[in-house]
Parts: C-alpha cells; sequence; structure tokens
C-alpha cells in the first residue's frame, strides 16, 4: 500500500489501536483516525460481527484494518493482544483506552460483583494496556496514549457509583502516567459529557440539555474531533479535555 503523506493524512504510516472499537463511540474514533492515515487495530469482546463490520469501513478509507478479540479484564490477554499487534502489524503508535462498561449501582447496592465488573473494565483494563504498550510506544518516536474517562468521574454520580470512581482513576491515572512515560509517550484524556447515538433512551437528551448550558448532547464526531485533536497537539500531557457543552459548569445532579 502506497502510504500518503500530506496534510490531509496526518496520521499517515502510523498504528492506532482502539479498545472497543467495533461500534458506538469507540467505532467513530476509529473510523476518524483511519480517515486521517492511521491503519487501525479494532479491539473487541463479544461484538465480532460490528468489528468485522468496522474493520470493511476502514478498509474501504484504504488504510489496513484488522479486528482482534480479548477479554481486557484478564491481564494475560492484554498481555496476548500486544504480542498479537507486535507479530501482525510491526508497531503501535497510537493507543485509545475507549473500551468500558457503565453499570448502574448506588452505594446501598453495590456488591462485590458490580465493583468488581466496574474497576476491572474502567480502570485495571486501561492501565495494563498501558503497559503493555509502552514498549510499542516507544519505539515509535511519537507515542500516545488517550484514555476515555467521562463526566462521572468528576460529578461523582451517586447512581453510578462504582463507575464513577473508575473513571476518577482514569484522571489521576493520566496525569500519572504522562509522568512515568515522558518524554517518549504523551498521555492524555476525554472526559465527554452525555453523547447521543441512534438507539439510545429517549429521557437522556431532554435530561441533559437542561443540565448543560449549550442545550445539547454531544455526538461522537465531536468526540472523535478531540481525540485527533490530542494525538497532534505536541505540547499537551497529563490533561483531561473536558467535552460537555458546560455540563459539569451546573450545580444540578
Amino acid at each position: 500500500m502506497n502510504v500518503i503523506s500530506n496534510e490531509n493524512y496526518p496520521l499517515a504510516g502510523r498504528v492506532a489501536l482502539v479498545t472497543g472499537g467495533a461500534k458506538r463511540l469507540g467505532q467513530a474514533i476509529a473510523l476518524r483516525l483511519a480517515e486521517k492515515g492511521a491503519d487501525i487495530i479494532v479491539h473487541y469482546r463479544n461484538s465480532r460481527a460490528e468489528a468485522q463490520n468496522t474493520v470493511s469501513q476502514i478498509e474501504a478509507l484504504g488504510r489496513r484494518a484488522l479486528a482482534i478479540q480479548a477479554d481486557l479484564t484478564s491481564l494475560s490477554a492484554i498481555r496476548q493482544l500486544f504480542v498479537k499487534i507486535e507479530k501482525q502489524l510491526g508497531r503501535l503508535d497510537i493507543l485509545i483506552n475507549n473500551a468500558a462498561n457503565f453499570i448502574q449501582s448506588d452505594f446501598a447496592a453495590v456488591t462485590e460483583e458490580v465493583w468488581d465488573a466496574s474497576l476491572d473494565t474502567n480502570l485495571k483494563a486501561p492501565i495494563f494496556c498501558a503497559q503493555a504498550a509502552a514498549p510499542l510506544l516507544k519505539k515509535s518516536g511519537k507515542g500516545v496514549i488517550i484514555n476515555l474517562s467521562d463526566t462521572g468521574g468528576l460529578l461523582a454520580w451517586t447512581d453510578y457509583l462504582p463507575h464513577s470512581i473508575a473513571k476518577a482513576g482514569i484522571i489521576t491515572m493520566t496525569r500519572g502516567l504522562a509522568k512515568a512515560l515522558a518524554p517518549e509517550i504523551r498521555v492524555n484524556a476525554l472526559a465527554p459529557g452525555t453523547i447521543t447515538m441512534p438507539g439510545d433512551p429517549s429521557w437522556w437528551e431532554p435530561h441533559f440539555i437542561q443540565r448543560a448550558p449549550l442545550r445539547r448532547t454531544g455526538n461522537p464526531g465531536e468526540i472523535a474531533d478531540a481525540v485527533l485533536f490530542l494525538i497532534q497537539s505536541e505540547f499537551i500531557t497529563g490533561e483531561t479535555l473536558v467535552i460537555d457543552g458546560g455540563r459539569t459548569l451546573s450545580s444540578l445532579k
């Protein structure tokens, strides 16, 4: 494949892994990076058909794409994922820690199973993915990690308490990794507000609009644009970019 390197393809020649890249927000990020020239590894856990569909869309853009299954709650599975990436693509330049779950549980209802499910997927997986990716990212010369937190990590949603704790941990993890991995690797995070997509509950949008100064929800393209911004902003590290229409400015719950 001929690599076109110009202002329209700023990521040409680079390889990006998007965890949870088969659908929804992860898919939007994967496609945006492919549009800008990157080859993409689409990680998935159970969404095999959606992952293959995303791969087909990326290949239609003229980029290489590979779908790899892994259970990121398992440390051995994480390590095997990066062995496969090195063996099949030979490099990694960008890690997008997007895979997540969203389990509702207030304090009185928190069980050990809910706690483990929330923390293992939303916090344990990203830090061990970063650890496994670091040797490859250092070889890149322009290694980048972007972690997906959300406004729950800032607002501490009482109905999603383990989730909020995990996402707050992502923010601190980002700052720590930015120091630990500098100067070879930059590490930043995004904290999206409500991002609506087809199939979302009908009450999400009006519920959010009444609480956000911009009076609208976000869309996946806006988050994908923010990911691209952080990849290309070479003097930013350790930061969390909040993209929430001003939601965290509100005193409402």
